[in-house]
Protein backbone atom coordinates (compact mmCIF):
# COMPACT_ATOMS: atom_id res chain seq x y z
CA UNK A 1 0.00 0.00 0.00
CA UNK A 2 0.85 3.91 -0.75
CA UNK A 3 0.00 6.81 0.41
CA UNK A 4 -1.82 8.38 -3.07
CA UNK A 5 -0.76 11.47 -5.00
CA UNK A 6 -4.05 14.41 -4.18
CA UNK A 7 -3.43 13.88 -8.70
CA UNK A 8 -4.89 10.23 -8.71
CA UNK A 9 -7.91 8.47 -6.84
CA UNK A 10 -7.68 5.71 -4.66
CA UNK A 11 -5.92 2.66 -6.10
CA UNK A 12 -2.88 1.97 -3.82
CA UNK A 13 -3.69 -1.55 -1.87
CA UNK A 14 -2.36 -4.65 -3.41
CA UNK A 15 -1.78 -8.17 -2.15
CA UNK A 16 1.99 -10.24 -2.51
CA UNK A 17 2.97 -13.42 -0.85
CA UNK A 18 6.59 -11.66 -0.56
CA UNK A 19 8.11 -8.09 -0.10
CA UNK A 20 7.53 -6.10 -2.79
CA UNK A 21 9.59 -3.53 -4.71
CA UNK A 22 9.86 -0.08 -3.23
CA UNK A 23 7.87 1.64 -6.12
CA UNK A 24 5.57 -1.47 -7.10
CA UNK A 25 2.18 0.58 -7.11
CA UNK A 26 3.62 3.86 -8.46
CA UNK A 27 6.79 5.68 -9.31
CA UNK A 28 5.33 9.12 -8.77
CA UNK A 29 7.39 10.82 -5.44
CA UNK A 30 6.73 10.18 -2.18
CA UNK A 31 4.75 7.14 -2.88
CA UNK A 32 6.73 4.23 -1.24
CA UNK A 33 4.93 1.19 -0.90
CA UNK A 34 4.04 0.48 2.78
CA UNK A 35 4.15 -3.46 3.63
CA UNK A 36 1.79 -4.95 6.26
CA UNK A 37 2.47 -7.98 7.04
CA UNK A 38 -0.63 -10.20 8.12
CA UNK A 39 1.62 -12.24 10.32
CA UNK A 40 4.68 -11.79 12.35
CA UNK A 41 6.87 -14.86 12.78
CA UNK A 42 9.27 -15.77 15.60
CA UNK A 43 12.41 -14.71 13.95
CA UNK A 44 11.15 -10.88 14.29
CA UNK A 45 11.06 -8.66 17.57
CA UNK A 46 7.73 -7.25 16.73
CA UNK A 47 6.77 -11.30 16.50
CA UNK A 48 8.43 -12.32 19.62
CA UNK A 49 6.04 -9.11 21.40
CA UNK A 50 2.89 -10.29 19.24
CA UNK A 51 2.76 -13.98 20.65
CA UNK A 52 2.40 -12.48 24.03
CA UNK A 53 -0.97 -11.38 22.62
CA UNK A 54 -1.94 -14.26 20.43
CA UNK A 55 -0.86 -18.25 20.60
CA UNK A 56 1.22 -19.19 18.18
CA UNK A 57 -0.06 -20.90 15.05
CA UNK A 58 1.48 -22.67 12.08
CA UNK A 59 5.67 -21.83 11.99
CA UNK A 60 4.91 -20.16 15.20
CA UNK A 61 3.29 -16.96 13.98
CA UNK A 62 1.07 -14.74 15.38
CA UNK A 63 -1.14 -12.22 13.65
CA UNK A 64 -0.34 -8.85 12.92
CA UNK A 65 -3.68 -7.16 14.71
CA UNK A 66 -4.64 -4.52 16.71
CA UNK A 67 -6.31 -6.59 19.81
CA UNK A 68 -8.86 -4.04 20.51
CA UNK A 69 -9.56 -3.95 16.30
CA UNK A 70 -10.33 -7.46 16.43
CA UNK A 71 -12.29 -7.26 19.86
CA UNK A 72 -14.18 -4.46 18.54
CA UNK A 73 -15.11 -7.37 15.59
CA UNK A 74 -16.28 -9.76 17.98
CA UNK A 75 -18.45 -7.84 19.81
CA UNK A 76 -20.14 -6.35 16.28
CA UNK A 77 -20.17 -9.60 14.83
CA UNK A 78 -20.90 -11.70 17.91
CA UNK A 79 -18.11 -14.34 16.38
CA UNK A 80 -15.01 -15.37 18.19
CA UNK A 81 -12.01 -14.98 16.76
CA UNK A 82 -9.13 -17.64 16.10
CA UNK A 83 -5.50 -16.34 15.47
CA UNK A 84 -4.12 -18.42 12.84
CA UNK A 85 -5.91 -18.82 9.70
CA UNK A 86 -9.31 -18.73 8.67
CA UNK A 87 -12.66 -19.68 10.70
CA UNK A 88 -15.90 -20.88 9.94
CA UNK A 89 -18.04 -17.24 9.79
CA UNK A 90 -20.54 -19.10 11.45
CA UNK A 91 -19.53 -19.15 14.87
CA UNK A 92 -15.10 -18.07 14.35
CA UNK A 93 -13.54 -15.79 11.86
CA UNK A 94 -9.44 -15.47 11.61
CA UNK A 95 -7.07 -13.63 10.44
CA UNK A 96 -7.29 -14.31 6.86
CA UNK A 97 -11.06 -13.40 6.88
CA UNK A 98 -9.90 -10.40 8.52
CA UNK A 99 -7.59 -9.26 5.28
CA UNK A 100 -10.04 -10.69 2.65
CA UNK A 101 -12.91 -8.11 4.83
CA UNK A 102 -10.49 -5.29 4.17
CA UNK A 103 -9.26 -5.85 0.99
CA UNK A 104 -12.74 -6.12 0.09
CA UNK A 105 -13.82 -2.65 1.09
CA UNK A 106 -10.93 -1.06 0.10
CA UNK A 107 -11.40 -2.47 -3.58
CA UNK A 108 -15.28 -1.00 -3.32
CA UNK A 109 -15.17 1.96 -6.44
CA UNK A 110 -18.07 3.72 -3.67
CA UNK A 111 -15.35 3.77 -0.58
CA UNK A 112 -12.77 4.95 -2.92
CA UNK A 113 -14.99 8.21 -4.13
CA UNK A 114 -16.80 8.85 -0.99
CA UNK A 115 -14.10 9.01 1.02
CA UNK A 116 -11.84 10.43 -1.65
CA UNK A 117 -10.56 14.22 0.32
CA UNK A 118 -9.75 11.67 3.32
CA UNK A 119 -7.48 9.16 1.11
CA UNK A 120 -5.19 11.93 -0.07
CA UNK A 121 -3.98 13.17 2.94
CA UNK A 122 -3.42 9.68 4.96
CA UNK A 123 -3.97 5.75 4.87
CA UNK A 124 -7.70 4.01 4.49
CA UNK A 125 -9.41 3.81 7.59
CA UNK A 126 -11.32 0.46 7.66
CA UNK A 127 -15.52 0.89 8.09
CA UNK A 128 -16.75 -1.97 10.25
CA UNK A 129 -19.90 -3.88 9.52
CA UNK A 130 -22.34 -5.29 12.25
CA UNK A 131 -23.80 -7.54 10.44
CA UNK A 132 -22.37 -10.87 10.15
CA UNK A 133 -23.70 -11.94 7.00
CA UNK A 134 -22.15 -8.64 4.91
CA UNK A 135 -19.22 -9.64 6.81
CA UNK A 136 -18.98 -13.06 5.40
CA UNK A 137 -19.84 -11.84 1.83
CA UNK A 138 -17.38 -9.77 1.60
CA UNK A 139 -14.67 -12.18 3.37
CA UNK A 140 -15.60 -14.43 0.40
CA UNK A 141 -15.53 -11.21 -2.40
CA UNK A 142 -12.29 -9.99 -1.09
CA UNK A 143 -11.01 -13.38 -1.04
CA UNK A 144 -12.03 -13.90 -4.70
CA UNK A 145 -9.91 -10.73 -5.12
CA UNK A 146 -6.91 -11.99 -3.89
CA UNK A 147 -7.08 -15.41 -5.68
CA UNK A 148 -7.63 -13.11 -8.48
CA UNK A 149 -4.18 -11.11 -7.97
CA UNK A 150 -1.56 -13.52 -7.07
CA UNK A 151 -2.91 -15.26 -10.25
CA UNK A 152 -3.82 -18.44 -8.48
CA UNK A 153 -7.27 -18.77 -8.97
CA UNK A 154 -9.02 -20.77 -11.44
CA UNK A 155 -10.66 -18.09 -13.73
CA UNK A 156 -6.68 -17.82 -14.48
CA UNK A 157 -5.99 -20.90 -14.97
CA UNK A 158 -4.36 -21.37 -18.84
CA UNK A 159 -7.81 -23.60 -19.66
CA UNK A 160 -10.40 -20.76 -18.64
CA UNK A 161 -8.24 -17.73 -20.85
CA UNK A 162 -10.29 -15.79 -23.35
CA UNK A 163 -7.65 -13.64 -24.95
CA UNK A 164 -6.28 -14.43 -28.70
CA UNK A 165 -2.82 -13.86 -29.40
CA UNK A 166 -3.21 -15.62 -32.97
CA UNK A 167 -1.00 -14.15 -35.01
CA UNK A 168 2.55 -15.66 -35.66
CA UNK A 169 5.88 -13.64 -35.98
CA UNK A 170 8.95 -13.09 -34.08
CA UNK A 171 6.46 -11.79 -30.68
CA UNK A 172 9.03 -9.00 -30.26
CA UNK A 173 7.46 -5.71 -28.62
CA UNK A 174 8.69 -3.17 -30.87
CA UNK A 175 9.34 0.12 -30.47
CA UNK A 176 6.33 2.29 -30.33
CA UNK A 177 4.62 -0.06 -28.48
CA UNK A 178 1.94 -1.11 -27.41
CA UNK A 179 -0.66 0.04 -28.82
CA UNK A 180 -4.68 0.00 -28.05
CA UNK A 181 -7.47 -0.63 -30.88
CA UNK A 182 -11.00 0.22 -29.42
CA UNK A 183 -13.85 -1.97 -30.63
CA UNK A 184 -15.32 -0.21 -33.34
CA UNK A 185 -12.10 1.00 -34.71
CA UNK A 186 -10.46 -0.72 -37.76
CA UNK A 187 -7.27 -2.85 -37.64
CA UNK A 188 -4.36 -0.92 -38.78
CA UNK A 189 -2.56 -3.65 -40.91
CA UNK A 190 -6.54 -4.74 -42.46
CA UNK A 191 -8.78 -1.87 -42.23
CA UNK A 192 -11.43 -4.26 -41.14
CA UNK A 193 -13.68 -3.05 -38.18
CA UNK A 194 -12.77 -4.67 -34.70
CA UNK A 195 -15.53 -6.32 -32.33
CA UNK A 196 -13.23 -6.42 -29.81
CA UNK A 197 -10.09 -4.40 -28.33
CA UNK A 198 -6.86 -5.46 -29.71
CA UNK A 199 -3.37 -4.91 -27.66
CA UNK A 200 -0.95 -4.75 -30.68
CA UNK A 201 2.92 -5.43 -29.69
CA UNK A 202 4.20 -4.74 -32.94
CA UNK A 203 2.53 -4.01 -36.76
CA UNK A 204 1.35 -7.64 -37.11
CA UNK A 205 0.71 -9.31 -33.41
CA UNK A 206 -1.65 -8.42 -31.30
CA UNK A 207 -3.47 -9.49 -28.26
CA UNK A 208 -7.96 -9.84 -29.23
CA UNK A 209 -10.28 -9.44 -26.46
CA UNK A 210 -9.23 -7.04 -24.75
CA UNK A 211 -12.09 -4.43 -23.13
CA UNK A 212 -10.74 -0.79 -22.60
CA UNK A 213 -12.13 -0.98 -19.01
CA UNK A 214 -9.16 -3.68 -18.80
CA UNK A 215 -6.54 -1.79 -20.86
CA UNK A 216 -7.42 1.23 -18.92
CA UNK A 217 -7.26 -0.41 -15.09
CA UNK A 218 -4.74 1.23 -13.31
CA UNK A 219 -3.07 0.10 -9.88
CA UNK A 220 -1.50 2.95 -7.85
CA UNK A 221 -0.11 4.98 -10.47
CA UNK A 222 0.57 2.45 -13.11
CA UNK A 223 -1.71 1.63 -16.13
CA UNK A 224 -1.30 -2.41 -16.04
CA UNK A 225 -1.64 -3.64 -19.45
CA UNK A 226 0.54 -0.95 -20.85
CA UNK A 227 3.02 -0.83 -18.36
CA UNK A 228 3.63 -4.74 -18.32
CA UNK A 229 4.57 -4.63 -22.17
CA UNK A 230 6.35 -1.20 -21.71
CA UNK A 231 9.04 -2.72 -19.60
CA UNK A 232 9.82 -5.87 -22.26
CA UNK A 233 9.67 -3.52 -25.07
CA UNK A 234 12.77 -4.64 -27.70
CA UNK A 235 12.01 -8.33 -26.36
CA UNK A 236 11.23 -11.10 -27.76
CA UNK A 237 8.21 -12.66 -25.64
CA UNK A 238 8.35 -16.33 -24.59
CA UNK A 239 5.26 -18.64 -24.23
CA UNK A 240 5.23 -18.23 -20.56
CA UNK A 241 5.35 -14.61 -20.93
CA UNK A 242 2.46 -14.64 -23.74
CA UNK A 243 0.05 -16.91 -20.95
CA UNK A 244 0.85 -14.53 -18.76
CA UNK A 245 -0.12 -11.66 -20.12
CA UNK A 246 -3.22 -12.89 -21.09
CA UNK A 247 -3.56 -14.19 -16.93
CA UNK A 248 -3.06 -10.29 -16.29
CA UNK A 249 -6.16 -9.40 -18.54
CA UNK A 250 -8.05 -12.07 -17.22
CA UNK A 251 -7.49 -11.18 -13.73
CA UNK A 252 -8.38 -7.42 -14.32
CA UNK A 253 -11.09 -8.11 -16.16
CA UNK A 254 -12.95 -10.30 -13.24
CA UNK A 255 -11.34 -7.82 -10.81
CA UNK A 256 -13.81 -5.02 -12.28
CA UNK A 257 -16.45 -6.99 -12.12
CA UNK A 258 -15.75 -7.98 -8.75
CA UNK A 259 -15.92 -4.34 -7.40
CA UNK A 260 -19.17 -3.98 -8.68
CA UNK A 261 -20.26 -6.98 -7.33
CA UNK A 262 -18.67 -5.72 -3.73
CA UNK A 263 -20.32 -2.41 -4.09
CA UNK A 264 -23.37 -4.09 -4.47
CA UNK A 265 -22.59 -5.93 -1.52
CA UNK A 266 -22.31 -3.29 1.04
CA UNK A 267 -25.30 -1.25 -0.65
CA UNK A 268 -25.52 2.38 1.51
CA UNK A 269 -22.56 4.52 2.74
CA UNK A 270 -22.01 4.68 5.71
CA UNK A 271 -21.59 0.63 6.23
CA UNK A 272 -23.93 -0.68 9.02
Amino acid sequence: MSRQQATLGFRHCWVAKLPANDCVLSSQSREANQIFPLYFYPDSDRGIRQDKVWPRGKDGRAPNLDPKFVRDLEERLSLSFVSDGEGDLKKTFGPEDVFDYIYAVLHAPTYRTRYAEFLKRDFPRVPLTSKAELFRRLCGLGAKLVGLHLLESPLVAEHNLKTGFPEPSDDTVAKGHPKYVEPGMRAPETGEKLTTGRIYINQDQYFDGVEPEVWGFFVGGYQVCEKWLNDRRGRKLSWNDIVHYKKIVAALGETIRLMQEIDSAIGAWPME
